[in-house]
C-alpha cells in the first residue's frame, strides 16, 4: 500500500518531467499552415488544430502539446523545420 506521501512525489515528479511545446504567434504563417503542421506532428484533431491556431493567433503563443521532453524533441523540431516559431518548456 502506497502512502499518502509516496503519491504527492510521484505527481510531483510527474509534474517536473513534463515540457510543453509552445508555439508563438508570427506574420510568417498563415491559419491553414498552423492547422496543418498541429494536425500532421501533434496528433490534433482539425478542430483541435483550429482552437490552438486561434488561441495563438489571440494570446501570441500556446502550450499545443505536453509530454515529456524525449517524445517533444521530434515534434518541436518538425514544427520548426515548417516554419513555426516552437520551444520546449518547462
Amino acid at each position: 500500500m502506497k502512502l499518502e506521501e509516496d503519491i504527492l512525489v510521484e505527481d510531483l515528479i510527474k509534474d517536473v518531467m513534463q515540457s510543453k511545446i509552445v508555439v508563438y504567434n508570427d506574420d510568417v504563417n498563415s491559419f491553414e499552415n498552423v492547422i496543418i503542421c498541429l494536425m500532421q506532428y501533434c496528433n490534433h484533431t482539425i478542430e483541435q488544430a483550429e482552437q490552438c491556431a486561434q488561441i495563438i493567433h489571440n494570446k501570441g503563443k500556446y502550450a499545443v502539446k505536453t509530454a515529456d521532453f524525449a517524445k517533444l524533441l521530434p515534434i518541436c523540431d518538425a514544427l520548426v523545420e515548417n516554419g513555426l516559431n516552437a520551444k520546449i518548456e518547462q
